[in-house]
């Protein structure tokens, strides 16, 4: 009898055992298409980008050597000219655009959150910029803020006020860049609204039968409610801002021609990734450049766990009555 029931265990376990080994394949045969694109196109490159690092290799070389860390102490002990201020502008544009960024689109869901005239409208022109390719959209931008005969200093010169340099200055084009920026927040302010509209109305019902205002309820529902989401917004955008590269490389010059770094006036928008791209695409430095995209990962890194380090006693979630 004993014997019997063993048996059918250990029957049971195989045909649990195989049922399982089939799902497992099944799985990983739908999944193949999107395991196989991340393994070509993420993790291959990734790997490569670390052993390139260790090399001077260069397009068109005729042999490429293991020379250790020379590429990074190149970059840190000044020898690469250019390390030094692309991570000073980097550092300034994704300090000041991105917390002004999610102020902004915090903001602007907010009113968009509102029972207005209009609101589909509205909501449909602050997306729009998204939709319109951000080439394009420097291209247009660095035509109108042409400081001889740009529209916008022109219209400036209509009120009484001087022209602005804009772009042609290195005082100026990096605050040009940051406001631009402003400019492509609808995706932000999309989640935002998300966000936003899922906040419980019994909570701000609670609140006008208690005397809050509009100002309360901004300060105590809105956005400890809405905490998840801009952190969620912070993170993409400090990673979005360590990335940005088209801006610089449009409305700059940054992608020109010409025998030396053209990051804007006196390289004061020379973003990191664009330093990258010149070192590697322009100078022809592939393993200089593979060394500097190695910073940005763990810098990006660092960046992402600090963050969520620091995160912890701001945000709430609701249910549990208490930070996370």
């Amino acid at each position: 009898m004993e014997s019997t029931i063993s048996l059918s265990t250990d029957l049971t376990t195989k045909k649990q055992r195989s049922k399982r080994r089939k799902n497992l394949y099944m799985g990983l045969l739908f999944t193949s298409p999107v395991l196989l694109g991340y393994a070509i196109f993420i993790a291959v490159p990734l790997v490569l980008t670390f052993i390139l690092s260790f090399t001077n290799y260069s397009i068109g070389a005729q042999s490429t050597k293991f020379i250790g860390l020379s590429n990074f102490t190149d970059m840190f002990t000044g020898k690469d000219v250019f390390f030094y201020p692309a991570m000073k502008a980097t550092a300034y544009y994704v300090f000041v655009s991105v917390p002004l960024g999610i102020i902004v689109a915090f903001l602007a869901a907010v009113l968009l959150n509102q029972k207005i005239k209009a609101r589909g409208f509205f909501r449909g022109v602050f997306y729009l910029p998204v939709i319109i390719p951000i080439a394009s959209s420097g291209i247009i931008w660095m035509w109108m803020l042409q400081p001889d005969f740009g529209v916008i200093n022109y219209l400036l010169g209509l009120v009484g006020l001087p022209p602005y340099s804009w772009l042609a200055s290195d005082t100026s084009v990096m605050p040009t860049l940051i406001l631009f920026s402003l400019w492509t927040c609808g995706s932000t302010i999309v989640i935002f609204l998300a966000g936003l509209q899922s906040i419980p109305s019994h909570l701000y019902e609670a609140l006008e039968v208690d005397g809050g205002n509009a100002w309360h309820k901004l300060i105590y529902i809105t956005i400890p409610v809405s905490s998840p989401i801009i952190f969620f917004n912070t993170v993409i955008g400090f990673i979005n801002g360590l990335q940005t590269f088209v801006q610089p490389a449009v409305m700059t010059g940054g992608s020109g021609s010409s025998g030396v770094s053209a990051g804007g006036p006196n390289n004061a928008s020379l973003l990191y990734v664009l330093y990258i791209f010149q070192n590697s695409f322009k100078f022809s430095k592939m393993g200089a450049a593979s060394a500097s995209a190695v910073i940005l990962f763990i810098i990006s890194i660092l960046f992402t766990v600090l963050i969520f380090k620091f995160s912890k006693s701001w945000i709430h979630y609701e249910g549990d009555g208490k930070a996370k």
